[in-house]
């Protein structure tokens, strides 16, 4: 399993985050640090992953060593990220690292923030979030999980949302392949409106661009 940790600076980036609403779920959360940073800033933040059914030696064991992990994945595709947004590689490893080191902080002291699940089925009630993020699973892995699997995903974010989802990003992962039934989910999701926008962030080549469902 792989648990990246990605810092607050990456989500206000990715997507395109100013002012914060009074609720945000992050589905998929992994070990990001974006949920404990937002409850310090006042938002009623949850996290939502799979990874939390771990016992806490084994999540941090688990987070630890997929820093690792991620950076070699880089590495293995180099031809496939640029660092206009991080600089160079020594930076985005220290901010995966501070993240990963504030996540584990604010798990063992705040476990109710955290809550193991996954998609398409979430265990939150119907417009539970004002605003519901989703980094690097849908799309991501569209090799992986197929187009009625992410209609489902996104029918169930866009349930436990009182208003907004953003989503990024919308390649796949590796060469950064575009998702050729993308289109198709948006149309069977009206009448929720939805708009691919671009965002002040790119590290996978390509990969500047999210998309917003609104349903209000």
């Amino acid at each position: 399993m792989l648990v990246t940790s990605r810092s607050y600076a990456e989500y206000e980036a990715m997507f395109d985050l100013s002012e914060l609403p009074d609720s945000i779920l992050d589905c998929c959360a992994g070990g990001s640090s974006f949920t404990a940073e937002a409850a310090a800033r006042g938002v009623d933040a949850v996290a939502v992953d799979q990874a939390y059914e771990l016992p806490m030696p084994e999540l941090v064991d688990t987070v630890r060593r997929s820093l690792p992990a991620g950076a070699q994945i880089v590495d293995a595709h180099a031809s496939s990220f640029v660092w206009n947004w991080y600089g160079d590689p020594t930076r985005k490893d220290e901010m995966r690292i501070e993240a990963a080191d504030r996540f584990l902080q604010d798990v063992s002291l705040a476990p109710d923030r955290y809550v193991a699940g996954t998609l398409p089925e979430l265990p939150f009630e119907d417009g539970r979030f004002d605003l519901v993020l989703c980094s690097h699973l849908l799309f991501t892995w569209a090799d992986t999980f197929d187009r009625d699997w992410h209609l489902a995903a996104l029918e169930e974010l866009v349930r436990v949302s009182r208003s907004e989802v953003r989503i990024f990003p919308l390649v796949q992962q590796g060469a950064g392949e575009p998702v050729l039934y993308l289109q198709e989910l948006l149309d069977a999701l009206q009448p929720v409106r939805s708009e691919i926008r671009k965002v002040p962030y790119e590290f996978q080549v390509g990969a500047d661009q999210m998309l917003v469902l609104n349903h209000q």
